[in-house]
């Protein structure tokens, strides 16, 4: 096996290596996908020791899949476009044969024969399956904590929370284990943990990917999106091209046919961005809008034209709107089981249920009026740019086990979801939007701007993510921990 870049070395090895790097190790014959998948394995358990990402592992299946592969390669075969490379699939995204908790006690023993829409894609692309990753119960709130698999950890600092609903997923990336992730989006759960956890997160339009027939639990049913996270721009947009497709199962499938991605960097001349640090409305840390503002500064030297601009939205949109149409899906998802049923779910969880079962039809009905006029602020809002960026979060990482913050820069927030103000109003609308590292806090804890287009506009996001990339290279940042570092760690501690 030759010798990897310093970068990948310096951080893992093989298993810190993006997607691209993989597959033109493969044509170089530079090593093999056993190679790959072990030192991936290696990582993840490294890793999980310390920050608890994996839920079920899937080593034996990775490990004879790669060798599978590397006979594949040997004897010259035909190859589709991601043989070898390795990918982690959250836990509500069903593997068929594989337990599917979702995070949640009543789905203990649950394993579903069947795999996702986006599963089935990924291993017919020839990736390779490593392990199912953490989640909260039924994905309701932003951290990956639940009862079933525990809290996870940030690698950049374990006092801290990774993010969720797919905080293992960005966790395993961040910290090289494996360069793509399959993660879900209800209201920021890819955005919210790549941002905390310093990597790149697509949630697509809603319905270019499928979830059917494998999502778990059918909660969020109108807002959750399936996407990838990654190291880099390049390898989501690869991932990308793969997993959106049409698919009947799926009843909010959008019917468009293949699509491409140019992941190149170019000039972003021409470009109108609109800007806003917090809707009108939102709380805001300083040291993010600080981030913020330099961020901006970097697009218009990428050549983009960069003005004050935001959708007019109603400022009691998470009381009037969301938490009807979330509270009362989620609430669905559980609809024949009782408390007792649920004694074992988290507190806050079935607080969660209990309001949902609260709301009436009228409610639920009323509350996609006002979701009807909040996409419509961004149908007018996009008359007039081509794209729109505010932060991902309001906040950096906070205490890990703790549901959110209460409050913002001094200002009360709702400490479930009023700390992300700029994630779920996306969902809402349904739009792709996408997360990149944009700097740090004073502690060094990663913070993330968020790119937002029109509908079905993912060229758009990839276009200006790409420039942004170039401009301020992320995939060069580690964290303290490492698949390394806890290796080297443990290494110390037996000394």
């Amino acid at each position: 096996m030759t010798e990897v870049s310093g970068r990948a070395g310096a951080s893992g090895g093989l298993a810190a290596l993006t997607a691209i790097e993989i597959i033109d190790g493969y044509r170089r014959k530079a090593f093999t996908p056993r190679d790959v998948v072990d030192e991936t394995i290696a990582a993840l358990t490294d890793v999980h020791a310390a920050c608890n990402i994996v839920v079920t592992p899937m080593y034996d299946e990775a490990r004879a899949e790669a060798d599978r592969l590397s006979i594949a390669m040997r004897s010259g075969d035909a190859l589709p476009p991601l043989a070898g490379v390795p990918v982690t699939i959250k836990d509500l995204v069903f593997v068929a044969g594989v337990p599917a908790y979702g995070g949640a006690p009543l789905n203990r023993g649950f394993v579903p024969d069947v795999d996702a829409a986006v599963v089935a894609a990924l291993k017919t692309s020839g990736a390779i399956v490593t392990c199912k990753t953490t989640t909260c119960e039924a994905g309701y709130k932003l951290t990956a904590d639940s009862p079933v698999s525990g809290l996870t950890r940030n690698p950049w600092n374990l006092w801290c929370t990774s993010g969720g609903s797919s905080g293992g997923a960005a966790a395993a990336v961040a910290a090289g284990c494996g360069p793509i992730a399959i993660g879900t989006d209800g209201v920021g759960s890819i955005r919210v943990p790549s941002s905390f956890c310093g990597v790149f997160g697509f949630k697509p339009t809603f319905g270019l990917v499928p979830r059917a027939p494998g999502f778990m639990p059918p909660s969020w049913a109108s807002l959750a999106h399936t996407g990838p996270i990654a190291r880099t721009v390049a390898d989501a947009a690869l991932v990308l091209e793969i997993i959106a497709r049409h698919d009947l199962r799926d009843p909010a499938s959008l019917p468009v046919g293949p699509r491409s991605f140019d992941a190149r960097p170019h000039p972003l001349r021409g470009l109108r961005i609109g800007a806003s640090v917090d809707l009108g409305y939102a709380a805001v840390s300083p040291q993010v809008r600080a981030s913020f503002a330099r961020a901006l500064a970097i697009l218009e030297d990428c050549g983009a034209w960069i003005s004050a601009d935001g959708p007019d939205i109603d400022p009691e949109i998470l009381e009037h709107t969301l938490k009807p149409i979330a509270f009362t899906e989620q609430a669905a998802a559980v609809g024949g089981k009782t408390g007792d049923d649920l004694a074992d779910s988290e507190p806050e969880y079935r607080r969660v249920v209990s309001t949902g079962r609260r709301y009436s039809g009228t409610d639920y009905i009323a509350a996609g009026y006002r979701r009807g006029q909040a996409r419509g602020a961004f149908q007018k809002l996009f008359e007039r740019v081509d794209a729109l960026v505010t932060p991902t979060v309001a906040i950096t990482a906070f205490a890990a086990g703790e549901i959110g913050v209460s409050s913002v820069d001094g200002r009360a927030v709702d400490p479930h979801l009023g700390w992300s103000p700029f994630s779920w109003p996306i969902n809402l609308a349904g739009l792709p939007a996408a997360t990149v590292p944009c700097g740090f806090d004073e502690e060094g804890l990663p913070i993330g701007l968020q790119i937002i287009a029109p509908w079905l506009d993912e060229p758009t996001i990839f276009r200006i993510a790409a420039a942004f990339e170039q401009a301020q290279p992320w995939a060069q940042h580690w964290p303290p921990l490492t698949a390394q570092e806890s290796r080297e760690s443990k290494a110390r501690a037996k000394v």
